[in-house]
């Protein structure tokens, strides 16, 4: 497969419809890529719970969303000025509304995880994850 990585940025302001705008541009650069479909689905679900972490949690006033997509999947970043969060999901009850987010991202992301600003020394930080082109094979015994 190609390997090489087309990047692209889209910068949003912190509103209730960036969730939106953002994972429906990663699924239309993963559609138009040629990528199957799952892909895309997988994608736009754990953009909206990133992006909206980042309009929830933070008054960053833009949120930026980074998508670097290869002939074998994608990686994509979401920078707000919030601070680095604790990496380990909580464990929300049954009857939280909230704090599901992250465990989706653990759970169907290849890899996943936090860094710095997008600026060095500037505030803030990234969430990234990472999802294969194919999904991935389950062996039974």
């Amino acid at each position: 497969m190609d390997t090489t990585a087309q990047t692209y940025h889209l910068t949003t302001p912190n509103s209730p419809l960036s969730p939106r705008i953002c994972r429906d541009t990663v699924a239309i650069l993963l559609t138009t890529s040629g990528h199957a479909p799952h892909l895309a689905d997988t994608a736009r679900t754990l953009v909206s719970e990133v992006v909206t972490n980042a309009v929830r949690h933070t008054s960053t006033p833009t949120i930026h969303l980074t998508t670097s997509v290869t002939g074998d999947g994608v990686r994509v970043a979401v920078y707000d000025d919030g601070p680095l969060p604790d990496l380990a999901p909580p464990t929300p009850t049954a009857g939280d509304e909230n704090g599901r987010g992250l465990l989706l991202v653990q759970a169907l992301a290849q890899a996943w995880g936090a860094g710095p600003a997008r600026d060095p020394g500037g505030p803030g930080k990234h969430i990234w994850f990472e999802l294969p082109a194919d999904p991935p094979t389950t062996l039974h015994a």
